[in-house]
């Protein structure tokens, strides 16, 4: 930022040179076509992975195929319900959600995360218990190669799904990409697992590979269910918040502003941010209305994230004399 100016100056429109692309902080509909076609893509990538695997499975009795298939199971399952989530998070507010519906993207990376890690269970149990009842394995070349090319598939799935997802600020997508990268190594390291097998002879590679591949995949569902849940716990990114107060500091001083008492969650793709300004006593209602209304204005237009800003106006000389009970006022640090 420049040396402060004068207020007809903060008003004027910038150069071309110095614009600001705004980040919008409802999304348009060029971008919600991008990310209800990524998500019916990686339905219908589910879909077809789960039916190679099972076809592989079926042609091999491997263990480790069993356990790739049945996170395959998961996967079109959760995708199902990232898909509704996802529709459901674009709506815009209502009467009875007056936020909108956008936090439902916590929940379905919590629900993707908890349905991943039932998946980890039951690959533990199946493959246990084939290796306890003896392993029977034959046309391991075949479902080997069947594994591998859902594998790359997938791969390029998971890279498109995270990058679409980060681009649009979806948490429902970015979590179903990672999903999916997830299923990828799963699928790598179940062909490597067949290669050992064919090259040594030795079958309890296989169900070997099965649990090593269970508790990769249960790290990747715990760590989703994780980050749903300081979601809905309003955990405060120290990065975002860094940024919130340079920000800050930097219109504020624009403005001749003092500010505290600065909250901000996220919404899984916007952030909402409080911030209390204080003016001189005298100052009239209007001229203070006035330089908030420009702050909450020219803020959002600043930050690397979508944001909402709510300000709450306050005398300088005696704020804290006028609130019956301490509040709030610290900054991001």
């Amino acid at each position: 930022m420049g040396e402060p100016g004068s207020m007809d100056e903060l008003t004027q429109p910038e150069s071309a040179s110095t614009a600001i692309t705004p980040i919008a902080s409802t999304r348009d509909e060029g971008e919600m076509r991008a990310m209800r076609f990524a998500m019916r893509i990686s339905l219908a990538v589910g879909v077809l992975m789960l039916i190679g695997k099972m076809a592989a499975y079926f042609m091999t009795g491997s263990a480790a195929i069993l356990s790739d298939a049945a996170e395959s199971v998961i996967h079109v399952v959760a995708v199902a319900f990232a898909a509704f989530s996802l529709r459901l998070s674009t709506r815009p507010a209502a009467p009875k959600f007056l936020y909108g519906y956008e936090r439902i993207t916590f929940f379905s990376a919590g629900f993707e995360g908890a349905m991943i890690v039932l998946a980890a269970i039951f690959i533990l149990y199946a493959a246990i218990e084939k290796w306890i009842k003896g392993l029977q394995l034959e046309n391991l070349g075949a479902g080997a190669l069947v594994v591998l090319a859902a594998g790359m598939l997938n791969a390029g799935l998971g890279w498109y799904l995270i990058r679409t997802g980060r681009r649009s600020h979806s948490l429902i997508l970015e979590a179903n990409g990672k999903h999916v990268l997830t299923d990828s190594w799963t699928s790598f390291g179940v062909v490597a697992g067949l290669g050992l097998v064919m090259l040594t002879g030795w079958k309890p590679f296989d169900p070997l590979l099965a649990i090593a591949v269970a508790i990769n995949i249960l790290w990747a569902g715990g760590h989703l269910v994780w980050r749903s849940a300081v979601g809905l716990l309003d955990h405060s990114d120290p990065k975002v918040g860094s940024e919130i107060r340079s920000k800050l500091d930097a219109i504020c001083g624009q403005l001749g502003l003092q500010y505290h008492g600065v909250r901000y969650r996220t919404t899984g793709y916007r952030q909402i941010i409080e911030v209390h300004l204080l003016f001189p006593y005298a100052m009239a209602v209007g001229e203070a209305h006035r330089l908030a209304t420009l702050l909450e204005e020219r803020l959002p237009l600043e930050l690397s994230v979508p944001a909402e800003v709510f300000t709450h106006l306050e005398s300088a000389e005696d704020h804290a004399a006028a609130h019956a009970k301490e509040h709030y006022t610290g900054k991001p640090e």
